[in-house]
């Protein structure tokens, strides 16, 4: 029966085609030895090759070697070629500050596609089941999924990644590996409750079933199915968007967001999806919450911010875009202090603007006063000499309606905290002239009694 399931699901799915190279992944559990005897079988129904790969991550000491002996048995057994690999995943976790189950993970599915590709094959097998699907739904729920974590484990990815058996219950798996008499491996670790996912599938799911549901993992299953066809309506809206609202780097990608602003809350979920995707190869481990929190940056007064995403991404707000990257940008600080003629021209490289100073008569001003070029002073209000530098902490500006803070200043002009260090500013004896080329401050305005003005202009380098 399984047997017979297996094979029309791989052909409405479309999930293997004459001719193909499949690599399985093998665990030794009756779910991945189950696959492996049927694609065996199979291998002729439909011209296939049928390759095995098997990875020991040295997590259970003398069961895994057992483990390793008994799948390179079963493939000589069925003349199946067969990949074993041992590698220490406790330590590349520990590492690498991954959980055992990320970091295994992302192993085997590495061995997978090096296998893929030093075969030239075709698909990655993996042998996910319903109770799988079930699981992972509850799963995502718990973490706060949205619609397309709800929708489950794809049946086949990227047309590479298959499951044939992703709508087969374990009970007939295991029914089958019986029947067979393939006496698959059972890992100790999947019958406690130490981990998520064991805890749904040994006590949570047998409790909805007893007190809610006897049907539950196929109601479960059923509502993932059904939500998928909405899904993936939305996806393609989304990914069309993304195209048009993302630039993709070698190493990361940028959002703009005049465009993307404008898209629904839905849309914007998916296409942040997408573009962590891009850097990442795949969204695992990335939550419904983390992408609100990523949503949140496009506000105004996030300029500047930074969120730190699990497995080391991190997404950046710039002054018009989003950026998802691996690469953690550090901003220096950049300080600088220098006296500024009143009459001349100062180069200050550290932040690649030139400054012009002159002192004219008020009819000059009158004259000029409309080129919004240039800045003008009281010169007579000036105490001191000037000095341009960086800003300090604590400074503060005397505006028309009170004083502000620089800080403050620099947030309400949505100016990146990487260029706020680079912004000049010029100061007196008893205060700040101006804010770069942005801000004034009343104290020197000119006015009746003027006679002579300071004229100040800011240049790029």
């Amino acid at each position: 029966m399984i047997f017979e399931k297996t094979l029309s699901t791989i052909k409405k799915y479309n999930l293997i085609e004459k001719g193909d190279k499949v690599v399985l992944g093998l665990s030794g559990g009756p779910d991945s030895v189950c696959l492996l005897h049927i694609l065996s079988r199979l291998r002729e129904v439909l011209d296939i090759e049928v390759y095995a790969a098997h990875l020991n991550h040295q997590i259970r000491g003398m069961e895994a070697q057992e483990d390793a002996l008994y799948v390179s048995q079963l493939c000589d057994n069925l003349g199946v070629t067969c990949f074993v690999k041992s590698m220490d995943v406790p330590k590349y976790c520990n590492d690498n500050k991954l959980s055992i189950e990320e970091g295994a993970r992302k192993l085997r599915y590495e061995m997978f596609f090096e296998i893929k590709e030093k075969l030239n094959a075709d698909k990655i097998a993996i042998a996910h089941n319903m109770n799988d699907q079930a699981e992972t739904v509850l799963m995502r729920m718990m973490r706060g999924t949205g619609l397309q974590g709800l929708k489950g484990i794809d049946i086949i990815r990227d047309d590479v990644i298959v499951r044939p058996i992703l709508e087969i219950e374990r009970s007939e798996i295991e029914a089958y590996c019986d029947e067979h008499k393939l006496n698959p491996r059972i890992d100790a670790t999947n019958l406690e409750s130490i981990y998520t996912r064991n805890k749904i599938r040994l006590e949570l799911i047998p409790y909805m079933r007893d007190n809610f549901n006897s049907n539950i993992t196929e109601s479960i299953v059923r509502m993932s199915n059904s939500l998928r066809a909405d899904n993936d309506f939305i996806e393609e809206e989304a990914l069309k968007h993304f195209n048009e609202v993302s630039s993709i780097n070698k190493d990361d990608v940028e959002i703009k967001l005049e465009d993307y602003r404008k898209l629904h809350k839905s849309l914007k979920s998916r296409i942040i999806r997408h573009g962590i995707k891009h850097v990442l190869g795949d969204t695992n481990f990335i939550d419904q919450k983390h992408v609100e929190d990523i949503i949140e940056l496009e506000e105004d007064n996030k300029i500047g911010k930074k969120i730190v995403l699990p497995r080391g991404l991190f997404a950046y707000r710039q002054k018009d875009k989003l950026l998802f990257t691996t690469n953690e940008i550090l901003f220096e600080e950049i300080e600088f202090a220098y006296d500024l003629p009143k009459n001349g021209v100062i180069d200050i490289y550290e932040a690649d603007t030139s400054i012009e100073t002159e002192v004219v008569s008020i009819d000059t001003y009158k004259a000029l006063k409309d080129d919004k070029s240039l800045k003008w002073f009281d010169s007579n209000k000036i105490k001191g000499g000037i000095v341009v530098r960086s800003r300090m902490s604590g400074d503060k500006i005397r505006l028309s309606m009170g004083s502000k803070k620089i800080k403050q200043l620099f947030i309400d002009l949505k100016i990146p905290k990487e260029e706020r260090c680079k912004v000049p500013i010029l100061e007196d004896d008893n205060g700040i002239l101006c804010v770069g080329n942005f801000r004034n401050s009343s104290k020197y305005r000119v006015d009746d009694n003027t006679k002579e003005v300071l004229k100040v202009c800011f240049k790029k380098i």
